[in-house]
């Protein structure tokens, strides 16, 4: 197929059957900004595996109705060719600017494809569109979010009938079906609006009451009731959901952050509406000093992912980071159902391959099998199907700060997490101490890990060759010391295979393909790399960890990790941002 330049493609919009709003914004930007109009049209916004996100705006690289439209038509193509009817699929969206108006597009093509529609009557967090898929029986689902990204971006993630986002073969399937969609005349744009029904509380009811059920220890709960909690939901769809279930579960004293209460997709008093960068948890950081309050949790836009803040040894406020949220809830889970006589020899947990291996640790040492996956909770979720019957699901965790707890949900849910954070440390509580504590004894039985992640962002068409490039020179050139310590193996996931560079062994790697690289040090050291499935930017996680003598260790000890972890981005040339 002949390839259509930047300049015909602005040309179809122009003269195409686009309404004048959008033509008269591509006008502006050829006056105005050629660059951006550069990059709104040099490519078709990609349908990745887990659906689109982009910055908002007119072109074919952008967020707006028309890609919005040709992807739902692709992927309603898709569902029609793998379920007789009726087919059923339930959609939902979060705080965003456009997010309803995206839902509601993505509705009337679903519904003018003769598809029966469930669509949230306003925002919901998206661990509740996946729920719904469960509980309506649907065969997919829509939501329409770009969860943490900055405000300017917008998404389409698409979920099967399990109600987790799509995996192989699905995933390229659809990818194919929507590459078909050549003009928005191909897309079915409206009718069938009796198709199209509004949902609400009886979801909200049911996902709650699965919510508290997921609770081990509710008495505990009870006889700590009035732990002082302070919640902010960061502009998003948390303040739905997470203020009803933690009175659903009894806590009594639940204080809101004001200033980020209200749903906005303007995120006014933050820069990045994400709880892993500490400024946008700074004002629940502000209450929860004020408060003296015991625990602080963020939730992002769709309120699927956490920020915790807890107090640390001298009462001083710090934010954990997320693989250390995810040794709490991990270890949590596990040690609470074997002391409630509730767990059981069929038990699993799982975690990403880039989530920390301190978890491999306490899992072993509890006798519970751990697996480990790619990055993304739709992998977590096909462990799941794949053992359905056979073995007991727990827990799921990734270090960007998701947790997946229960099976009744098939994606990351920071409503369930912040329930179930509550309840740790109310149960930490009950003994005088706190989670921090909890979490100095957990380094001093198993290690000291220290985690930290590097985002390189490249922005646009050059930055995408950077990033390549970066992967290419790591993957032909792949470093046989980093900062003076012997590398073992080189696992690459591209490959999928992994090499003992001092051995020359090779191993095999049971995981789909992706572009990722890891090394393993002779000192349990580890460095991985990949490129963002989401956002214009490359990621290096940096593992390092020795044993914790004793809990008066360990400032020194953390500093000492993260010195290490310093040398290792010098030696690796990333120390730049």
């Amino acid at each position: 197929m002949q390839e259509v330049s930047i300049e015909q493609r602005v040309q179809q919009w122009l003269d195409g059957p686009y309404d004048e709003e959008t033509k008269q914004q591509i006008r502006q930007l050829q006056q105005h900004n050629p660059e951006e109009l550069k990059d709104a049209f040099y490519r078709n916004l990609e349908f990745g595996t887990g659906g689109l996100r982009g910055i908002m705006g007119p072109g074919t690289n952008r967020m707006n109705k028309y890609t919005v439209g040709m992807a739902t038509q692709g992927y309603a193509n898709y569902l029609k060719q793998c379920f007789t009817a009726p087919i059923r699929v339930a959609i939902g969206h979060d705080s965003r600017n456009n997010s309803r108006f995206f839902a509601e597009i993505t509705a009337q093509v679903m519904a003018a494809n003769g598809i029966e529609v469930f669509l949230f009557e306003s925002l919901r967090p998206t661990p509740e569109l996946s729920f719904a898929i469960r509980y309506l029986k649907c065969q997919g689902g829509v939501v329409c979010t770009a969860s943490h990204n900055p405000k300017e971006y917008n998404g389409y993630k698409a979920y099967w009938n399990d109600g987790a986002q799509l995996v192989s073969p699905h995933d390229k399937n659809v990818i194919a079906e929507v590459e078909k969609i050549q003009s928005i005349n191909d897309v079915k744009w409206q009718g069938n609006d009796h198709l199209i029904h509004l949902i609400g509380e009886e979801i909200d009811q049911a996902y709650l009451q699965m919510v508290k059920n997921l609770s081990v220890f509710p008495e505990v709960i009870q006889r700590q009731h009035d732990l002082k909690i302070v919640y902010t939901p960061i502009h998003g769809s948390g303040i739905k959901l997470v203020p009803r279930a933690l009175a659903q579960l009894g806590f009594t004293s639940v204080h809101i952050v004001e200033e980020q209460a209200q749903p906005d997709g303007n995120f006014p008093t933050v820069v990045y509406p994400n709880p892993e960068e500490p400024e946008a948890m700074s004002l629940g950081l502000q209450k929860a000093k004020t408060l003296d309050a015991d625990i602080l949790l963020g939730t992002d836009p769709d309120a699927d992912r956490v920020g915790v803040g807890v107090k640390n040894q001298q009462g001083e406020w710090i934010l954990l980071n997320g693989n250390q949220t995810a040794v709490l809830a991990f270890n949590y889970l596990i040690e609470a159902r074997a002391q409630k006589k509730i767990a059981t020899p069929q038990d699993y947990v799982v975690k990403t391959i880039v989530t920390t291996d301190m978890i491999d640790v306490i899992a072993a040492h509890y006798g519970v099998r751990c697996y480990n996956v790619l990055t993304g909770f739709k992998y977590i979720a096909s462990i799941i199907r794949e053992k359905e019957g056979k073995e007991n699901y727990i827990i799921g965790g990734e270090e960007s700060y998701g947790l997946m707890i229960g099976d009744q949900i098939r994606d990351k849910d920071a409503v369930s997490a912040v329930a179930l954070i509550c309840e740790m440390a109310a149960y930490e509580r009950e003994k005088g101490r706190s989670l921090f504590d909890k979490l100095i004894d957990l380094y001093v039985q198993f290690g000291c890990y220290r985690e930290a992640l590097l985002s390189l962002t490249r922005k646009g068409m050059k930055g995408v060759e950077e990033i390549a490039a970066m992967m290419e020179r790591f993957r032909n050139h792949p470093p046989k010391q980093i900062a003076g310590t012997q590398v073992v193996w080189i696992f690459d996931y591209l490959k999928q295979e992994k090499l003992n560079i001092i051995t020359g062994e090779k191993q095999s790697i049971d995981l789909p393909l992706s572009n990722v690289l890891q090394f393993l040090m002779v000192d349990g050291s580890k460095v991985s790399a990949r490129p963002s499935g989401t956002e214009p930017k490359i990621k290096f996680y940096f593992s390092v960890n020795q044993p914790l003598a004793d809990a008066q260790a360990f400032a020194s000890t953390w500093e000492a990790l993260g010195k290490r972890i310093e040398l290792i981005k010098q030696d690796l040339q990333l120390n730049q941002h």
